[in-house]
């Protein structure tokens, strides 16, 4: 009897709090179902001007559906998946525009699905390159930063005339960038420990992939380095020689990369 006690009185704040959420629920979706879809959809824009993406969301939801095969459907879709990106729902928002993208291919909006859609993806990955000196470089995922980059590329090519694309531009050359970054890391992460099969490899990538960008130069470095030491001679006399004509000036070089300031810093 005194543990049913107990129970009763732990489990009843718990049932009685979940009551009062589902009957909220039920009333919420009550009365959007007597409202006009441009109700709702006004009053989802209030949640979301003050800051509540929370409370758009269902809103905005259950108006795709009232409104379905209309432009203010798609409006609805577009808004709800910016709603989820605001509330770190970055899943359920890259869901949200494939699905957008996927029904409305002609859509007069593609350019600023596109555009969010790298965005959540970039902001996504944002973390990963701000503390990349800190993570254990072989466990690191490279996935969000692709998939912006191919939605910002994706953008940039379809719609050059955007006014989201100038923005996409200079995103793609911060995720190029940091993308070679990561492969040269992860280069180094190997030679450092004397995998240096694995470290070519990684700064091959990183001189394939990406153009024109700074972490060339010490995956030059890495490359040249790690064929030495497998007494790969004629391949690491090519590697020194791109490296001298390409940075004449390298600190590489003339320091055997010890600067006071690693370029990594510099961004």
């Amino acid at each position: 009897m005194l543990l049913r006690a107990k129970l009763s009185v732990v489990l009843f704040p718990v049932l009685a709090a979940l009551t009062l959420l589902l009957t909220a629920c039920a009333s919420t979706d009550d009365k959007l179902a007597t409202m006009e879809p441009a109700k709702i959809y006004e009053d989802a824009k209030d949640d979301m001007s003050s800051g509540a993406y929370d409370k758009a969301i269902p809103k905005l939801d259950k108006l795709e559906g009232r409104a379905a095969g209309t432009p203010l459907a798609q409006q609805a879709q577009l808004d709800k998946a910016y709603a989820q990106h605001k509330t770190g729902e970055g899943v359920a928002a890259i869901a949200t525009l494939d699905r957008f993208i996927k029904q409305h291919p002609v859509s007069p909006a593609m350019d600023y699905a596109l555009y969010l859609k790298g965005l959540v993806n970039f902001n996504d990955n944002l973390g990963i390159f701000g503390s990349i000196i800190k993570q254990d470089l072989s466990e690191r995922d490279q996935k969000a930063a692709k998939d912006s980059f191919e939605a910002f590329k994706e953008l940039v090519s379809r719609f050059p005339d955007s006014r989201y694309t100038p923005d996409a531009r200079q995103r793609i050359l911060y995720i190029t960038n940091s993308l070679a970054k990561y492969d040269v890391h992860v280069a180094r992460y190997y030679f450092n420990r004397g995998a240096y099969v694995a470290a070519i490899s990684r700064a091959q990538s990183a001189l394939t992939d990406y153009r024109d960008v700074p972490a060339q130069e010490e995956a030059l470095y890495i490359l040249m380095r790690s064929q030495d030491a497998l007494g790969m001679t004629l391949l690491r006399d090519d590697a020194r020689r791109v490296l001298e004509r390409t940075y004449p000036n390298s600190v590489y070089l003339t320091q055997g990369g010890k600067s006071q300031t690693p370029w990594w810093k510099l961004w």
